[in-house]
């Protein structure tokens, strides 16, 4: 059943939502960057000279501009079904014509075009539950590997405050590592017993809870756990002031019209989190751009900066070419992002926004990698926010969500409510409200630096 929303106008709008905002993806990223930042680069010109792409091709980048449909997902039908998967075409012809960018005058880029939606699985966990059993999300559960989330909230406090960064680990009763997360600024975490591992048959764990020099031990904690777990480590801990903002954007040809879009936007939203933060956060943003095996690069990646403007001209320096095909090489992307950037060891938050309108390739060497980088980014405390685009289907959105879940993130989708664009995919969501994206990406920032 389709439910209403108040959109930005306040007017109520039908519960769908929109495949064609690729600009926005891009968009997104400069807001995030601009923390006081005043640069105003339009340079649409390669990246600067002595940059090293990791994974560089041995081609000259002459992959076709754009991508279409997905022969290698399970299909989107429009209405709210997963679809079945199917297994990845190497045929050209098989291969859907690329999207065609839309038509007519497009706004000129400014903070606050772009309109968004979120939808937060682990608020919502009942229904998320619930949408676990419907054979559809089974199926791309199965296709990706991930099996069954059985979750343990815990909250961690010290002093009578929250707790943030503590680490949360689950170990079975082989003493076995199980799942590690951080606590966020509000002392949570999220722990899973049987993710990513389809033979596990334990229903109870040991859990630990370290922050600083306090540290506790539960025994035979059942997960799922009916109710939260509440740990108090007896001291106060200063909320670590370091905020680490790292953007990974897919550039191939589908991406083009976003990338002036997403400058402006994340040049505004980094300038207002430090501002709403009174300048006490410390943040830092590392830009990161992807493509796909045989373009010029596969990842081009730039080193965590708490110069704004660098960061901002770094995505203004971008063109999006290559692709071809629907899958992209975001295993890759995924792989330098976590291991191969100095994230702060100890911090209030690691928020990694996830730009693109395309899953990986569906092989067993990348879901096997896939799985790995979910889980090392939840013991490094790194939360990934997906910001889905305009073409991407079921089997993109759920994966996307299932990483989310995973790693402490939320849910980003694009919307066609400020005409830039075509049209989006209709996310298997409920009620949510249609914002201006940079409006959306701080209050989601603060979310995660702020305690509640």
């Amino acid at each position: 059943m389709k439910k209403t929303r108040t959109g930005i106008q306040g007017e109520a709008v039908r519960h769908k939502h929109y495949k064609g905002l690729r600009p926005l993806a891009l968009l997104l990223a400069v807001a995030l960057l601009a923390s006081g930042c005043s640069s105003n680069d339009d340079d649409r010109n390669n990246a600067a000279a002595g940059n090293t792409a990791v994974g560089e091709a041995e081609t000259d980048g002459s992959a076709s501009a754009d991508k279409g449909g997905d022969a290698s997902a399970p299909s989107d039908s429009g209405d709210e079904s997963a679809g079945e998967p199917k297994p990845e075409s190497s045929k050209a012809e098989d291969r859907a014509a690329p999207t065609k960018k839309p038509t007519g005058q497009q706004p000129q880029p400014q903070a606050g075009l772009l309109t968004a939606g979120e939808w937060n699985d682990l608020s919502e966990w009942q229904d998320w539950e619930q949408l676990n059993t419907r054979p559809e999300v089974q199926q791309l559960r199965d296709y990706w590997a991930f099996y069954r989330f059985d979750m343990l909230e815990v909250r961690v406090r010290g002093g009578g405050k929250a707790v943030a960064d503590a680490i949360v680990r689950v170990v079975d009763e082989d003493g076995q590592f199980v799942w590690e997360a951080r606590t966020d600024a509000s002392g949570r975490a999220f722990a899973y017993a049987g993710l990513l591992d389809e033979q596990s048959g334990q229903s109870k764990y040991s859990v630990e809870v370290e922050s600083g020099s306090g540290r506790k031990q539960f025994e035979n904690v059942p997960i799922p756990r009916g109710d939260v777990l509440e740990v108090e480590l007896g001291e106060a801990n200063e909320a670590p002031d370091d905020l680490d903002l790292m953007l990974v954007v897919d550039t191939t040809g589908s991406m083009d019209d976003e990338l002036a879009y997403l400058q402006t936007e994340l040049k505004d939203v980094v300038k207002r989190v430090s501002r709403d933060n009174g300048q006490q956060l410390d943040i830092r943003v590392s830009t990161n751009f992807y493509r796909d095996k045989g373009d010029d690069y596969v990842v081009r990646p730039f080193p965590f900066t708490a110069d704004i403007d660098t960061a901002v001209k770094q995505i203004g320096q971008q063109e999006a070419y290559g692709g071809g095909n629907f899958p992209e090489a975001v295993d890759q992307a995924l792989q330098d992002a976590v291991h191969e950037h100095e994230w702060s060891a100890d911090a209030r938050a690691r928020l990694l926004f996830l730009v693109l309108d395309a899953p990986p390739h569906h092989d067993d060497p990348v879901i096997r990698k896939m799985k790995q980088l979910t889980q090392d980014a939840a013991e490094q405390g790194i939360r990934i926010i997906p910001v889905v685009s305009s073409g991407a289907d079921k089997n993109t959105e759920y994966l996307m969500r299932f990483m989310a879940v995973a790693t402490g993130g939320t849910y980003l989708f694009l919307t066609d409510h400020s005409g830039v664009g075509g049209e989006h995919l209709d996310p298997t969501v409920g009620e949510f409200e249609v914002r201006p994206l940079n409006d959306l990406l701080v209050d989601v920032i603060n979310r995660y630096v702020q305690p509640n």
